[in-house]
């Protein structure tokens, strides 16, 4: 029998503490996996305390995710290559900004056949076009790299509220091992091979709740949040045809968690349309507003509606993604935030 594998998240804000909790628990009772798991802790005073000693006396992450008791056999390690340098498998779940420094903290540093698993919603953009996390993360680690998203607000999978969420991984022994490593009766998992699509989904759906919090702060009603939704919906699927060259995409992809499951829940409870709700009503910038609102964790949907906005623009496509580039002058170049509605009237019937 192979010995335990070694776990190790790589991160432990709101959604990584939350992850950690199941993984934890998981962990200390299969003896596929080793009994601790590390989580790197990114270092941090809490009143005259160390964060990272916090969470190994009192087994919580004050901070981040109040409340929610921590397995004990839990670590927070501050360091990371401490942390990460000896596991089999990585899960990476910090803000998308900071996978590149990240990795290059790591690189060379990491066992070969070690398993990387993204839960990062977000996306990278280079000279080259659209960059999915995983694909910085193998090509920097030299690792295979799995993906997971879905409709998984951390606050309520931390209390154990019944949800399901969507593995992405073309190896379908790595994504046995995944689910078994995450999966519980309250924490549901389907595995499905087009990874890349499952990540455009995670990425792209923020993008979308902007536009409903923008909706619902014009004082719209549901009717119309249910047209943002349908239209930001067909602008993922088509946006997912055009950049995931992989293989075909399939709509049955997009019925998955990671698809429309996570965009409906995004757009009712997340933070990025809770900000972006705050942008119209309070009269604040939006980095005002994250820093507000947010406890210190980042919010993505604006910063993916930029980089999408570069890639789009790069390839002439903005009058094709009026949604998608509606948020992005809002946020980012002073358009009144009353053209909102009109790019809706003015949306396509076809994509």
């Amino acid at each position: 029998m192979d010995p335990p594998k070694k776990i190790c998240i790589v991160g432990s804000g709101n959604w990584g503490s939350a992850i950690a909790k199941i993984i934890g628990v998981n962990a200390a009772v299969n003896p596929k996996f080793n009994t601790t798991v590390n989580m790197w802790v990114f270092e941090e005073m809490v009143n005259g305390r160390k964060l990272s000693d916090i969470i190994n006396t009192h087994h919580e992450n004050v901070k981040y995710l109040p409340g929610c008791k921590l397995p004990a056999n839990v670590l927070a390690v501050p360091d990371l290559l401490e942390a990460a340098s000896d596991s089999d498998v990585l899960v990476f779940v910090v803000p998308h900004q900071f996978i590149i420094k990240v990795c290059d903290t790591i690189k060379g540093k990491v066992k070969k056949e070690a398993l990387g698993v993204s839960l990062i919603k977000g996306v990278d953009t280079s000279t080259d076009g659209l960059k999915l996390i995983s694909g910085i993360i193998r090509e920097k680690l030299g690792i295979a790299v799995a993906v997971l998203m879905g409709a998984n607000i951390a606050n309520e999978v931390a209390e154990e509220n019944f949800c399901e969420t969507t593995i992405g991984c073309r190896n379908q022994e790595h994504g046995a091992l995944l689910k078994e490593l995450m999966q519980n009766q309250n924490f549901r998992i389907t595995v499905v091979s087009e990874c890349d699509v499952v990540e455009i989904c995670g990425a792209l759906k923020n993008v979308v709740a902007v536009g409903a919090g923008f909706s619902d702060g014009l004082g719209f009603g549901d009717n119309t949040k249910a047209a943002v939704i349908r239209l930001g919906l067909m602008e993922m699927i088509a946006f997912a045809r055009i950049f995931c060259t992989a293989g075909p995409v399939s709509p049955a992809t997009f019925l998955e968690s990671c698809g429309v499951a996570d965009l409906i829940t995004t757009c009712y409870g997340g933070r990025n349309h809770r900000v972006a709700k705050a942008f119209v009503t309070a009269g604040k910038s939006i980095e005002e507003l994250e820093k507000e609102m947010l406890n210190g964790q980042k919010l993505q949907g604006p910063v993916t509606a930029a980089e999408i906005h570069h890639i789009l623009q790069h390839k002439n496509l903005l009058d094709k993604f009026p949604l998608f580039t509606a948020v992005y002058r809002i946020c980012y170049q002073g358009q009144s935030i009353k053209h909102f509605i009109s790019c809706l009237q003015n949306h396509p019937e076809h994509m």
